[in-house]
């Protein structure tokens, strides 16, 4: 896991441990390490196979701790060859770090001097973002905001110190300009800013580099899985292994309206490696499926799921309407003592009737932002600007694990780390991709996986699978269809399983 804390909390952990160590110790540990990967980046626009000596890097200098990071990293680079520039971008700057960038060789320039600076950042194979700490708010004021739009233009690799100036480090806001990164040097733990959107676009590649904040840090606000956390949960066949060990899960999806969300729900379930599938409908996409996917037990139905057989977990909702019908079926779902995935149609029933909700049992729901701002009464425009508030309230006031797809995904229950999923492409905004999803979570519900774990490992494997089918070659991402997703789901299994 990468694990992500919260401003207040990687403050006190500082506190914690400067107290211990001599003056300056922290600021010195956090610049080696920014500088090291700066030099492994540089990569001179005039003789690309130079690298440090000989290349250009501006500093943007605020007036706080990164500041002097960045001052104290470009003295370094400074001493290996480096002609290095620092911008004073605030109304003061770290005197140490200043200092020892002059000793080295470096220059200093004060933002007012706007030709020379824009010369320089013009000119540079690099620069470095030291203008706002963790501690910042709101989108970047002048002169910050003229420096980031400077730097975007010109063409050099921009590395930013702890995080990109203009970023909420807590939540990923980004309320205005701000800087964008090719890389992320941040300091001591991640930031959840660093690996949720928007921020996390803005971040590029993230380099953690380790001060020796561990020890006191608490617990986690949000956390990112791999690969291997994803293998060690998922559920796995043994010797003495059948369809009814492996597990059953029931889908209540499609309508004579919509077909196809059931066709590629059963299909997720079937790829994810369920023992057995028993799908519920009206005739039409029973008889769509079961052309499709002979293996899955049918059932038509009319207004109850009495005759379908015993399953082990539930997914409720892809296609399946928002009439009175498909709410009674989902009531009836909803009643069982049984974990439940919704999605789609049934998370637009449950709008209406969240009292359903009042269950002891398991439940995952899987909105987008228009979803979910409608089961909170709320805005979708607030749900993006804000998507770890908002799906942290979910999963609390929902009584439900809550899976918030989108740019980036969040997956959230009551008084837990947000887990924030690290896969997926921009192609997988795509119909029926969602149908997937649902299918494939449902088989890791059914194989006994908590809710927390099934939800995180599904969009894992989602978010891979549409990689793998996107890009197989690694030869440039073309679009991809649902049923492109569904196909690559094996492989996106065998990938995390090494």
């Amino acid at each position: 896991m990468r694990y992500a804390h919260e401003v207040d909390k990687v403050r006190a952990a500082e506190q914690a441990l400067m107290a211990r160590l001599p003056g300056g110790t922290l600021m010195r540990r956090a610049a080696a390490g920014l500088a090291s990967v700066c030099a492994r980046v540089l990569r001179p626009r005039s003789e690309p196979g130079l690298g440090v000596y000989g290349s250009r890097v501006v500093l943007l200098v605020g007036s706080g701790d990164n500041g002097g990071d960045a001052l104290y990293a470009g003295a370094g680079l400074a001493r290996r060859g480096a002609g290095v520039t620092a911008v004073l971008a605030g109304t003061k700057a770290h005197e140490g770090g200043l200092a020892e960038l002059r000793a080295a060789g470096g220059r200093v320039l004060p933002v007012a001097d706007e030709e020379r600076v824009a010369d320089g950042i013009d000119r540079a194979d690099l620069i470095i973002d030291g203008m706002l700490g963790i501690g910042g708010r709101g989108g970047l004021r002048e002169p910050y905001a003229g420096l980031a739009r400077r730097a975007a233009d010109s063409g050099a690799i921009v590395v930013a110190c702890d995080l990109p100036s203009g970023i909420d480090a807590s939540t990923g806001q980004v309320a205005g300009p701000a800087v964008r990164a090719d890389v992320t040097v941040t300091f001591g733990t991640y930031k959840p800013g660093l690996l949720v959107d928007p921020g996390a676009d803005h971040a590029g590649v993230v380099e953690l580099i380790d001060i020796g904040l561990g020890p006191y840090l608490p617990d986690p606000d949000v956390c990112a899985p791999v690969a291997e956390d994803v293998a060690a949960r998922l559920p796995r066949p043994t010797g003495e292994s059948n369809k009814y060990r492996r597990g059953v899960v029931g889908i209540l999806a499609g309508s004579e309206t919509f077909t196809g969300a059931a066709v590629l729900a059963v299909g997720g379930a079937v790829r994810a490696g369920a023992g057995m599938v028993r799908f519920a409908s009206s005739e039409h996409p029973v008889e769509l499926v079961r052309h499709r996917w002979p293996e899955t037990i049918t059932t038509v139905i009319g207004d109850s799921i009495d005759k379908i057989g015993r399953v082990q977990a539930w997914v409720a909702g892809p296609g399946l309407g928002t009439d009175e019908r498909a709410e009674a079926l989902l009531a009836q779902v909803l009643a069982t003592d049984l974990p439940v995935l919704v999605d789609a149609d049934g998370l637009t029933v449950l709008a209406r009737r969240r009292d359903l909700l009042w269950r002891s049992a398991p439940t995952v729901l899987t909105p987008h932002a228009g979803e979910l701002a409608r089961l909170l009464g709320t805005d979708a425009d607030e749900v993006e600007a804000r998507r770890l508030e908002h799906v942290r309230r979910a999963a609390t006031e929902l009584a439900a694990t809550v899976l918030l797809k989108g740019s980036t995904t969040l997956i959230a229950e009551a008084d837990r780390p947000v887990r924030v999923n690290p896969t997926g492409t921009p192609w997988l905004a795509t119909a029926g991709s969602g149908d997937v999803l649902s299918g494939l979570t449902g088989t890791l519900l059914a194989g006994g996986m908590p809710a927390i774990d099934a939800a995180a490992a599904g969009a894992y494997l989602h978010g891979l699978a549409a990689r793998l089918s996107a890009d197989p070659y690694g030869e440039g991402a073309a679009p991809i269809s649902a049923y492109d997703v569904l196909d690559a789901l094996p492989d996106a299994f065998r990938v995390v399983s090494g």
